[in-house]
């Protein structure tokens, strides 16, 4: 080999970045293949991956060093019980990384796991830069988190347009506005002609969605069925569509079998996405699906009722003046939020008939969600590519 011939091999060499990539969660595995293709769409041959994912990532062209499904654990008695595998999994993932010595650890939501393992591999090797993707929700509960990961993360890339001023006030690492992945869906969620004709049209589609994990739907089925039958007794036929996940669809069908009321229930993304478009309104309980309807322009009345241990914790931790990612997005308690002991049907038929009818809490939920698309932008950029654009920013830097 001749000397240009080695030099050129040893700069080639050096340009690949090596980047260890760990999400843990399915909606962790679909930001993560974005990623990867958006860094790949940029680097070429120039960047190698390595780490934890689960299909999206596979496709991706990642070998998991374990499946995900492993660490998909529900509850507090069933962490307990898998406690001493979940540790072990967390000790052999950080010695993956640190066998590895990636130019940069990348990790993705699912804080308990990962952020477990980045103070590890920061405390024995400072040279490899971390950025976490995802915010921990430090702006609604142990907001001390956000200062502490000022010693082992170098970026924070956030979903939610709020979050970088949440992180400066709290002194937490360095936070960037990245763009939530929902908001490439819009087309999706946005109704045609024909389908805002349906929306307007008697009788009304309710879209209900009582959860989209087990336990969740466990703690939510009896509240919702007699709330609904009350509320169809007095405001006459509705059209009530039930969306769901194809793991769960018979657990669901367990749970309405016992309703007075009997909606259609439709199974995937794509047919939830249909019900959206025609739906005059939902009953929805809280999580990232209130953030989906806003997009959706869709009025909506949102619950949360959880068990008796992790609504003790919830009362005692949560700080923010909403748990409804509507209200926060847009800054104002303009979604109705029925929780625990709220949770009853007295309170919701009176909030679901409103949202229902031409009110004045219908119009202000639809005038906030008219402002959602300027305040979720990216400009141009996609969510991806805006997070590949950081990933690269702080490997420069590092």
């Amino acid at each position: 080999m001749t000397v240009a011939t080695s030099t050129k091999a040893a700069v080639t060499q050096a340009a690949v970045r090596r980047l260890f990539v760990i999400a843990t969660e399915e909606s962790g595995d679909r930001l993560g293949a974005a990623l990867m293709r958006a860094l790949k769409q940029r680097l070429g041959d120039g960047v190698v991956f390595e780490g934890v994912g689960g299909r999206a990532m596979a496709e991706q062209g990642l070998v998991s060093l374990f499946p995900i499904e492993e660490l998909s654990i529900m509850g507090i008695s069933a962490v307990v019980r898998r406690l001493p595998s979940i540790l072990r999994r967390i000790r052999s993932t950080a010695e993956a990384v640190l066998l590895a010595q990636p130019d940069m650890l990348i990790i993705i939501d699912s804080p308990d796991f990962t952020h477990r393992v980045a103070r590890r591999v920061r405390a024995r090797d400072p040279s490899i830069a971390i950025v976490n993707y995802v915010s921990p929700t430090v702006w609604a509960w142990r907001p001390g988190r956000a200062r502490a990961m000022r010693r082992y993360v170098d970026h924070v890339l956030a979903l939610l347009p709020f979050e970088p001023e949440e992180y400066r006030r709290l002194q937490g690492p360095p936070c960037t506005y990245v763009g939530h992945p929902l908001t490439e869906q819009i087309a999706h969620l946005r109704p045609s002609p024909t389908e805002q004709a349906r929306r307007d049209a008697e009788p009304p589609v309710l879209v209900v969605l009582p959860g989209s994990r087990r336990s969740e739907i466990f703690h939510q089925m009896a509240v919702f069925g007699e709330t609904l039958k009350r509320l169809q007794a007095e405001h006459g036929d509705l059209d009530l569509i039930l969306p769901t996940v194809p793991h769960l669809r018979e657990a669901v069908e367990a749970g309405v079998r016992e309703w007075p009321v009997q909606p259609r229930i439709v199974v995937g993304d794509a047919d939830k996405k249909a019900a959206f478009r025609i739906a005059r309104a939902a009953f929805a309980k809280s999580g990232t699906v209130t953030l989906e309807l806003a997009l959706a322009q869709v009025p909506m009345v949102a619950v949360y009722k959880a068990g008796a241990m992790e609504a003790w914790i919830g009362k005692r931790v949560i700080r923010s003046a909403s748990v409804i990612l509507a209200n926060l997005v847009v800054g104002d308690n303009v979604v109705p939020e029925f929780i625990q002991e709220d949770c009853v049907p007295e309170k919701l038929v009176p909030a679901l008939r409103e949202v229902l009818s031409d009110t004045p809490m219908r119009a202000r939920q639809l005038a906030a969600f008219a402002r959602i698309d300027d305040i979720m932008s990216t400009g141009a950029q996609t969510p991806s590519a805006r997070a590949a654009e950081i990933v690269l920013n702080v490997l420069r830097q590092h």
